[in-house]
């Protein structure tokens, strides 16, 4: 007993001093080669849509659960890509980036996705971050997959 209580207390001093925050992105493609992008209320610029992995989910229900809640995905394949990290604050963020295809988008815009848009990966819309941009060429196969977001 005193063994489990000692686990717990070091599990919670490492959860309080190495926070980590573990997140799923989708690169949804069409039947055309093109990416789905969105863009946030909260945040500027295209990026890639996804979120957090809920605690006893795996990665890839994650990002079909997001994809499904914010961009309204139904169907659809999710095949791992990479997995990145990026500086969250204090916490690491972790990302898991899948290829999602052969899946029907129907969007409405909510409290947290405004707009989508079907683009190129090899030519990007103008105002896409510096990590989407980095994404879409790792995905298009024109950059070596990096290990940070």
């Amino acid at each position: 007993m005193i063994r489990r209580a000692a686990w717990n207390f070091y599990i919670l001093i490492k959860a309080l001093t190495h926070p980590i925050a573990f997140g799923a992105a989708g690169a949804v493609f069409d039947g055309e080669g093109q990416v789905l992008l969105v863009r946030h209320r909260y945040m500027p610029g295209w990026q890639l849509p996804g979120g957090g992995v809920n605690r006893r989910e795996t990665p890839g229900a994650a990002v079909l659960r997001e994809l499904a809640e914010e961009v309204g995905l139904t169907g659809g394949v999710a095949e791992f890509f990479g997995l990145y990290t990026a500086p969250a604050g204090l916490a690491s963020n972790v990302i898991a980036l899948y290829r999602v295809t052969g899946g029907a988008v129907a969007f409405r815009p909510s409290l947290e996705i405004v707009e989508v848009l079907f683009a190129d990966p090899r030519r990007p819309p103008a105002g896409c971050t510096a990590a989407t941009l980095r994404r879409l060429a790792e995905l298009a196969g024109a950059a070596p997959v990096s290990p940070w977001w």
